[in-house]
């Protein structure tokens, strides 16, 4: 539900969504350009984004998304109707790390982390924090008219959440992104908040204590 700021003006809310489980990413395999779809367990969990969203009384949002279809899917399941897609809003470009798990690339990389390194061939984390820059100005626009919902995946959110708050980049490793969870970003026309973090449909717990090791349930 939107509010009013002091001054009077609208003040329209963001909502970060990551995408549900993959084959990918419940075996902790970084995901970037691979169009991988949504195992059935990540379907369910998508589809419990219902009631969250619900809750929070969106009325006629910009919806965007990733244009890969673990991210449609998703909106899709979650009861969303994208307005557009766009490259922008894509996951991490991993380079030759796609597909790889972080034990697999420490391997020949031992303190490889994709905040320090970003992905060989692919994205730094100068250009990640570059693209959410410019990610940022088109969604502060938005925002200017209504709430504004983002469909994406796991770096990509944490990479924003960290430059909403005007931090570098790497500040995203201290951010969580559970499969098809949600965070809830505001803007009052003169600073950048993040309002809550971690919302779900289902229980987390369900997730976190499914036995996959902690390297697995951070990965994208």
């Amino acid at each position: 539900m939107s509010g009013v700021s002091a001054s009077g003006s609208a003040i329209h809310r963001l909502i970060l969504i990551r995408h549900g489980e993959t084959e990918w990413s419940k075996v902790g395999k970084h995901t970037g350009a691979s169009d991988i779809g949504l195992t059935e367990l990540g379907e369910q969990q998508a589809t419990s984004l219902r009631e969250p969203l619900g809750e929070l009384l969106l009325t006629d949002p910009l919806v965007l998304s990733s244009p890969r279809r673990r991210a449609m899917h998703t909106a899709e399941l979650a009861g969303l109707t994208i307005t557009r897609t766009g490259e922008e809003f894509a996951e991490w470009d991993y380079g030759t790390y796609e597909g790889l798990t972080t034990p697999e690339i420490r391997e020949s990389d031992p303190s490889w982390t994709v905040w320090s390194e970003g992905g060989p061939g692919g994205e730094s984390p100068q250009q990640m924090s570059d693209r959410m820059d410019r990610v940022i100005d088109e969604l502060l626009d938005s925002l200017l008219i209504r709430s504004v919902v983002v469909i994406g995946h796991g770096h990509f959110s944490r990479s924003l959440l960290a430059r909403w708050i005007d931090a570098p980049v790497k500040w995203g490793a201290h951010f969580a992104m559970l499969p098809a969870s949600l965070a809830v970003l505001g803007f009052n026309g003169e600073t950048r908040q993040i309002q809550s973090l971690g919302i779900t449909g289902y229980r987390s717990a369900d997730y976190v204590d499914a036995g996959r090791p902690a390297h697995v349930r951070t990965a994208t």
